[in-house]
């Protein structure tokens, strides 16, 4: 393996210029250089990261990029693939995660606007709930599941016992139509009917389900709950 950007003079190397100069004047090879950390058998890191850029149009790219598609890139395993990745999430959390503490989800626009951006630019269906306290103060957002483009596979019990261990007292359903019709599908009436049954049983009530697309579909306000 070849050692961290041993084949750069060493005033030139990035961390050496970050350290000098400031993160801001890294280019966008350099950053993911100090990412990968190391290069791999005939490869710099300096060649894997330009691996990486030749494979994308643009930089705002990577925040899509998948697994498969790093680890199709000559030289990037597994491994390299992962950092990459976390470094990336991280990255989305620090500049667009949202405090909630204290917020209140008591209109089906304070939900669409609170959770809109979660959908922007995702090709497959997201499926979060919200967990609410007695007074419609959000206490958690969970990502629950992932599905394909049309599809995502949703277990009730994964929903509800999250709500046990955070102590909600109701929940709001929120996923996304990648196609941008928010238009609810059969699947969605019957899915959001047996969660509402079962959130009776459980004295831990549905509250909406809201589907996000180019607008937003409330069960609630269509008097679908």
């Amino acid at each position: 393996m070849n050692n961290i950007f041993s084949e750069i003079p060493k005033k030139e190397r990035p961390r050496e210029r970050f350290l000098k100069y400031g993160v801001e004047s890294l280019s966008n090879s350099e950053l993911i250089s100090i990412i990968l950390n190391t290069g791999t058998k005939g490869l710099s890191v300096v060649d894997l990261s330009n691996n990486i850029l030749k494979n994308i149009d643009d930089i705002t790219d990577l925040k899509n990029i998948t697994l498969n598609k790093l680890k199709s890139i000559d030289g990037i395993g597994m491994v390299k693939a992962i950092k990459l990745i976390s470094s990336i999430e991280l990255g989305k959390r620090v500049y667009c995660d949202k405090k909630t503490d204290k917020i209140k989800m008591n209109t089906t626009k304070k939900v669409y606007e609170f959770m809109k951006d979660e959908f922007k630019d995702n090709n497959q269906e997201f499926f979060y709930a919200l967990y609410l306290d007695t007074k419609k103060n959000l206490i958690e957002k969970k990502l629950l599941f992932i599905g394909t483009i049309n599809r995502s596979i949703v277990h009730p019990r994964e929903i509800f016992k999250n709500a046990y261990l955070l102590s909600a007292s109701t929940i709001i359903c929120v996923h996304n139509h990648p196609s941008g019709d928010s238009t609810p599908s059969k699947e969605d009436i019957i899915f959001t009917k047996n969660l509402v049954e079962i959130g009776k049983i459980q004295d831990i009530n549905i509250i909406d389900h809201i589907i996000i697309g180019k607008d937003y579909y409330s069960f609630f306000e269509n008097g679908n709950i």
